[in-house]
């Protein structure tokens, strides 16, 4: 599995970007899109490439709206997603 595909599952395969905007975010924490998954050395790095794909995606609330549906108002998706990022801060920091 590559990064690019650990990365979607990590994202429950929820199309917010682009491949090439996957691949940017990627990138930008220090992983090549196109090699494999290591969790021991890879797991950080993915986890921040998260992190950084929904700090994007609160600053663009209606695309996530786009995507994740069950949301009927801005502010429900607000804090669904600032929930998201919680949770994710918390793992990295572990």
């Amino acid at each position: 599995m590559t990064n690019l595909e650990r990365l979607k599952l990590e994202l429950a395969h929820k199309d917010y970007f682009t491949d090439t905007e996957f691949r940017v975010f990627l990138e930008e924490n220090g992983l090549d899109a196109d090699y494999t998954y290591n969790k021991a050395e890879n797991q950080l790095e993915l986890l921040q490439t998260v992190l950084a794909i929904f700090q994007a995606l609160i600053n663009n609330i209606e695309l996530y709206m786009k995507i994740q549906t069950e949301f009927t108002t801005v502010s429900s998706a607000y804090k669904n997603l600032r929930d998201r990022i919680d949770e994710l801060e918390k793992r990295i920091a572990e």
